[in-house]
């Protein structure tokens, strides 16, 4: 049971250094200025303006495209550092930690940036799990921040400092740098850092069976959890709590905090939610003043016609006469103007009634089966048969997490139908998108054994929107994994028919399909889909999103399948030129 606390030791130094770059530009003013007075020194070149001020708004993948332009027509070195340096942030970011130290390397020790550099070429390490290269670059980060005196930096060093001690299993040193951490965050009385640092010296007791020393951390961390706003640290707090009890045989005391955790756990996914509907709302607003802004703009106009159609009828007949010819244009175009909103209202009906249908048909199912399982929690929590209580809480939050990812796509869907979903084109790394992807479902992946194999070359840039390419290989994989059986195998590849388009091959060993069930899903006309297994029912709603997303990029879809022998889904995608 302790190997828990001692993964979540880990992962919470992962949170640490997520909260130290959320924060790094209010710490560090001084790597603003820099980069500011680099873009201001250098604004002759377009490429390193562009690449700094995408690095600043953390738009990781345009830094990298434009830095990448700038070095490929650059002999400066200064200007060369600063490009390496926000390609190694860049790929930190999106944790490729290989491609992240190569860049580093290529910076030089004269660089302004250079302690930041260091730390995150340490952190890099730990994440690669290569401990005493880790340490190498944590303490001469370490030398150059004390000479800056910045505490801030200092306090998440020496956390990064004693994890890697943990891991070398220098458990003493260990202690002494998480005490230093504890003893920085104190002063900065930010208690959400205060909690980590509770958490990390009480997950390094216990795993060496000082209970009497980590519990009273443990203990601390949870009461001060209740004084912050982070769910994850509050998740992360109960989760420690119920281990503990769990592990002093307090079940009772344990399940309490376990469904604290839980609760926490989806607090923090309703979040998430209501930051995204809450951007789309701000979206809305922005179109709506627009759309007002032009209805002013066309009542004025209207008045100023009118105004001179007064003026100018003492004039003569002939004016009167192209005055009345003018009003019977107007009163034309406004009747087809209100034509078009009553059909633009006949179709957003229509469509409200299929979200209805689809809410209605696909969500019953998945609240029945949570409330049957719910009963049987309510039953199995009376016989205290605490395996099969977990297996039940496992359960839940897989529904959970299978009804949440179609509230996304009808969301997505919706905003489709409506024409209000944003589209923007940008050269794509494919490799990385594959990758992040895979990362996503690593759980899903490892829970059914089924080997995922990216093939695609890294040197392939797609010219599409990001988020609606995530959209449509997150949809693809999920279908994947749910086809296919235990210890299956599913491929990414990719195809250069030619120069300017791209073909990406998602293949799977699952139970395959018809001929019938292909066409079914490839009919553009209806919503619903029902598969050839009988037993296998869905709406077909993730693969209608899938297609209409696709045709948006400018690309094509097409299916190849066989019944138990797999299915090939091979779209086609612009390339970048």
């Amino acid at each position: 049971m302790k190997s828990k606390i001692f993964y979540i030791v880990i992962l919470l130094f992962v949170t640490n250094l997520n909260f130290l770059f959320s924060q790094e530009k209010k710490f560090f003013e001084f790597e603003k200025k820099e980069i500011q007075q680099g873009a201001i020194t250098y604004k002759g070149k377009i490429n390193f303006v562009k690449a700094q001020s995408f690095y600043l708004k953390e738009d990781w993948d345009s830094t990298l495209v434009y830095s990448m332009k700038q070095l490929n027509n650059n002999n400066h070195k200064v200007m060369s550092d600063y490009c390496h340096y926000f390609r190694g942030v860049s790929f930190f970011h999106k944790k490729l930690y290989k491609e992240a130290q190569k860049e580093f390397f290529l910076v030089s020790e004269k660089f302004v940036l250079t302690p930041i550099k260091n730390f995150t070429l340490g952190a890099s390490f730990l994440e690669s799990k290569q401990f005493q290269r880790a340490l190498f670059y944590f303490r001469l980060s370490e030398k150059q921040f004390i000479k800056l005196n910045e505490d801030n930096y200092l306090a998440d060093i020496y956390t990064g400092i004693g994890s890697s001690y943990i891991y070398l299993k220098q458990l003493d040193e260990a202690e002494d740098y998480l005490l230093k951490n504890l003893s920085l965050t104190a002063k900065t009385q930010n208690n959400d850092r205060i909690c980590s640092s509770y958490i990390n010296l009480a997950n390094l007791y216990y795993e060496q069976y000082k209970d009497n020393l980590a519990i009273p951390y443990f203990k601390k961390a949870y009461d001060l959890s209740k004084k912050i706003k982070n769910y994850n640290k509050k998740e992360i707090a109960s989760r420690n709590m119920a281990i503990v009890e769990e592990n002093r045989g307090n079940f009772k005391e344990a399940l309490v905090y376990r469904k604290e955790s839980e609760q926490w756990k989806d607090s923090l996914n309703n979040q998430n939610k209501i930051w995204a509907v809450a951007d789309f709302e701000k979206k809305f607003a922005v179109a709506q003043k627009q759309k007002q802004i032009k209805v002013l703009e066309v009542e004025n106009k209207l008045k100023n016609t009118q105004r001179n159609t007064l003026f100018f009828s003492s004039i003569g007949l002939l004016l009167i006469l192209t005055g009345g010819v003018y009003l019977y244009a107007q009163k034309v175009k406004n009747g087809k103007t209100i034509l078009r909103q009553k059909n633009k209202l006949d179709e957003l009906n229509a469509t409200k009634d299929q979200l209805f249908s689809i809410v209605s048909h696909d969500l019953r199912s998945s609240v029945n089966a949570l409330k049957n399982s719910n009963s049987k929690l309510s039953a199995t929590l009376e016989t205290k048969n605490y395996d099969e209580l977990n297996h039940l809480i496992i359960q839940n939050s897989s529904i959970a997490n299978g009804t949440y990812s179609l509230l996304d796509n009808l969301l997505h869907w919706a905003l489709l139908q409506t024409k209000q979903l944003y589209f923007n084109k940008e050269s794509i790394h494919l490799y990385s998108v594959i990758q992040q992807i895979e990362y996503n479902y690593k759980p899903l992946l490892l829970e059914k054994s089924i080997t995922f194999e990216n093939s695609v070359s890294k040197n392939i840039f797609l010219f599409v929107d990001l988020d609606s390419l995530k959209i449509v290989f997150r949809n693809l994989l999920d279908n994947a994994i749910k086809f296919s059986n235990e210890n299956g195998q599913i491929t990414f590849s990719a195809n250069e028919p030619d120069s300017d388009f791209c073909q990406v091959i998602i293949q799977d060993t699952g139970i395959g399909m018809n001929e019938n069930t292909i066409k079914e899903l490839l009919y553009e006309g209806e919503l619903l889909a029902k598969k050839g297994n009988s037993e296998i029912i869905g709406t077909g709603l993730g693969l209608q999103l899938c297609k209409q997303m696709i045709k948006k990029n400018s690309g094509t879809f097409e299916i190849e399948s066989e019944l138990n022998k797999g299915t090939k889904m091979i779209l086609t995608f612009p390339k970048t030129k």
